[in-house]
């Protein structure tokens, strides 16, 4: 028990830079598997969890401007979402880990009202951001969809019924249209999180090199795999790893959708999640 606590100060956030800077080599206990690998899922939670907050309001601007019949938002919109909803994940960390490369080292400067700024470049090829911006824009298309086809779907009653009370534009869509929308696309939105938290496992075979061995839990699934020659131990740890925060992303949107529900009658909202564990 104590040699576990020791594991796990020494290699609990690992991924992250603090802890020992050397990865076991020989003798590899169940515990440093467990704790190197929970360490690497911190890497796929933050890639989830940024992409995920962020690809939302995009996704949001995205579908208003599917939506809209301004031809100059429109078609911006939907040239956007289908770029990234018609290539592969894969393919697309690819191009854009080359296209990084290409830019300059120093930075790119700009000039905005006489003021002259830089821009960093060399950080967009590392995973931490990188990778995120892949998974922002490819989440932010496949959410747009969600949330253009929930557009699509608002009963024209409500809308009518808003115009009747004299609502202005913005209040109109703060009060009705957004919400509604939310109501009607939040059971697919919540599959798209899962999808992506699983997606973010694909940074290991991407382009983006893992910087001093802060990889993510992929990454070091495949590092005691090879050095154990034992696939069968870190790989299920792995799968249990994402089963679990897959179980937590649907106990909080769950929350999020009796929310999104709580004006509606009893028997129409959404029952809370029932695990069956004996059959």
């Amino acid at each position: 028990m104590t040699s576990c606590v020791d594991t796990i100060q020494d290699y609990g956030l690992r991924a992250i830079g603090i802890g020992e800077r050397l990865l076991p080599k020989s003798d590899i206990t169940l515990c440093e598997q467990f704790v190197l690998i929970g360490s690497g899922l911190l890497w796929n939670i933050y890639f989830g969890f940024i992409a995920l907050l962020l690809g939302f309001w995009l996704a949001t601007a995205l579908a208003l401007g599917k939506n809209s019949h301004l031809i100059w938002l429109r078609l911006p919109s939907n040239w956007f979402v289908f770029l990234f909803r018609g290539s592969p994940l894969f393919i697309q960390f690819f191009l854009a880990y080359e296209a990084f490369v290409l830019l300059p080292k120093v930075g790119i400067e700009f000039e905005i009202f006489g003021t002259v700024f830089a821009a960093e470049t060399r950080w967009l090829t590392r995973a931490w951001l990188g990778a995120l911006l892949v998974l922002f824009c490819n989440t932010a298309a496949y959410s747009a969809e969600i949330f253009y086809g929930a557009l699509k779907s608002i009963p024209v009653g409500e809308i009518e019924a808003a115009d009747s009370f004299g609502m202005s534009g913005t209040k109109k869509f703060t009060r009705i249209i957004w919400p509604t929308m939310l109501r009607l696309g939040w059971p697919s939105y919540t599959n798209e999180a899962i999808f992506l938290f699983h997606a973010t496992a694909l940074v290991f075979f991407s382009s983006f090199p893992a910087w001093r061995q802060k990889g993510d839990a992929l990454y070091y699934a495949s590092y005691l795999a090879d050095k154990t020659f034992n696939p069968f131990i870190p790989y299920p740890i792995l799968a249990g790893y994402f089963i679990l925060v897959t179980v937590l992303i649907i106990w909080i949107f769950g929350c999020v959708n009796r929310r999104l529900n709580r004006h509606l009658p009893d028997s129409q909202r959404p029952k809370r999640p029932k695990f069956q564990f004996i059959r």
